[in-house]
């Protein structure tokens, strides 16, 4: 098992995304923190993986510290965060109110600052005791390039890209690897209500009608699964990325490699 005795805390646990790197890194044999607003997060019902769940508002610096004490308490130590936790506005800049624009801000890139923040002295703790520790971000994609009517979330994503170079830089000293995650579309609830919404992803229409289109844009003709995530999510959390730090692992099909305006 790549995660054995490891112990990791994973932001939007309960999310599609989170919610796949815990279960993988269950079966990997990590100890879980599962941190998100409810146990239940975006299923209508929670059911017991094994993990330890943590109430975590990301935006309250109280509740990121009262989650790394916890762990500390239990552990002494932190080996692996993962910051999936993440909200997605569908407007463009003339119609996001300034409180929408703050949330955004507040929950994709604050958050990450704050449970980093307080994660990394235990993480240092970690790394002084011969082990590997790995923070992983969530960007996007959509921090390189934009899909229409998100700009908001694609702001933030773009702080979160250049917050995850900074962090590598400041704490590979301490023998913390920092990298981030940049994930394209990705059958996900995040995914389902850009589609169902009236903003960019399909003005309403059902996401079944849509899947063809979304499809046949990438090169591969398909998009990710949650699990596709985790499984890189958990190689970066593993020894074996020991030399692998400060870096935006974009994984999207082949979306971003292309010249849309020359596919045929």
């Amino acid at each position: 098992m790549m995660l054995n005795n490891k112990v990791a805390l994973v932001t939007g646990a309960r999310g599609g995304i989170g919610r796949a790197i815990v279960t993988r890194f269950l079966k990997e044999g990590a100890t879980v923190y599962a941190a998100d607003l409810t146990p239940e997060g975006t299923l209508d019902k929670y059911d017991d993986d094994g993990s330890h769940f943590v109430t975590l508002d990301v935006t309250k610096e109280t509740d990121a510290i009262a989650a790394m004490e916890r762990v500390r308490d239990a552990h002494g130590s932190l080996d692996i965060l993962v910051n999936a936790a993440g909200i997605e506005i569908e407007k463009t800049v003339e119609e996001t109110t300034l409180d929408e624009w703050n949330r955004s801000f507040a929950v994709n890139a604050t958050g990450t600052f704050l449970t980093s923040k307080y994660a990394i002295p235990l993480m240092r703790e970690a790394a002084n005791s011969g082990r590997s520790a790995s923070l992983i971000n969530f960007g996007s994609y959509d921090g390189f390039i934009a899909d229409p009517g998100l700009a908001a979330y694609c702001a933030t994503k773009g702080a979160v890209h250049a917050l995850t170079r900074a962090m590598a830089c400041d704490h590979g000293p301490d023998g913390i690897r920092v990298n981030a995650i940049c994930p394209g579309y990705i059958d996900t609830p995040m995914l389902q209500s850009f589609f169902n919404g009236d903003g960019s992803g399909g003005a309403g229409g059902d996401i079944k009608t849509l899947q063809k289109a979304v499809r046949d844009v990438h090169p591969m003709r398909t998009y990710g699964t949650p699990e596709d995530i985790a499984n890189l999510v958990n190689w970066l959390a593993s020894d074996e990325a020991r030399y692998a730090s400060g870096q935006l692992w974009v994984l999207d099909g082949g979306l971003s490699a292309q010249v849309q305006q020359m596919k045929l």
